[in-house]
């Protein structure tokens, strides 16, 4: 028998990747504090991997056994990261910045087992390329709200016709590659 799954987010996204994919699973939340903002000089590859290993280090201190599912995805445009916005204006900016162009999007995941501390990180990118939207567009789907707490402004979920996957796993860009888990969950049942 399998070890339990743990999911370390409270992302109702990652919530139905692994439901639809038929996995079970309960949910830990990391604490607030382990979250924190990219560091000087670091990649957005650099940044999604330690976040997503620093979310699974904060359940692990308070999990006995199973394995903690962590993962943590930034969207960036010429090297610079674009995570969740702020806000609205910072949403506008960032689509505006995205529109028209391509951008990448960039997902860690960490499994973290316990009780032996058996960890595995590793990360998948997928390409995009957004059209060239208006300026009313980007309004009216800033009135919908779907934009909020979801990097890069924008869900692949959501339906959005301006929006291709150009290479990659689309549910990376949702979020959790589902692929990556895959191999990775065999390693640790070897």
């Amino acid at each position: 028998m399998y070890p339990s799954l743990i999911l370390a987010s409270g992302s109702p996204r990652r919530h139905e990747l692994l439901t639809v994919a038929g996995i079970d699973f309960q949910v830990c939340l990391p604490h607030a504090d382990a979250e924190t903002p990219p560091q000087a000089g670091e990649s957005p590859r650099e940044t999604v991997l330690r976040l997503a290993r620093d979310k699974a280090a904060n359940v692990a201190l308070r999990t006995e056994e199973g394995i903690i599912l962590a993962a943590d995805t930034l969207a960036q445009c010429d090297d610079l990261p674009l995570g969740k916005p702020r806000d609205r204006n910072h949403a506008r900016e960032i689509l505006q910045t995205l529109r028209g162009r391509e951008h990448t999007v960039v997902t860690a995941i960490c499994l973290w087992r316990r009780p032996d501390d058996f960890v595995a990180v590793d990360a998948a990118e997928s390409h995009l390329r957004m059209r060239m939207l208006s300026d009313q567009e980007i309004e009216s789907y800033l009135d919908t709200g779907l934009w909020e707490g979801k990097a890069g402004a924008f869900g692949l979920q959501d339906r959005i016709d301006w929006i291709e996957v150009v290479n990659g796993s689309q549910s990376n860009v949702v979020g959790l590659p589902l692929e990556l888990l895959a191999i990775l969950l065999m390693n640790f049942h070897e």
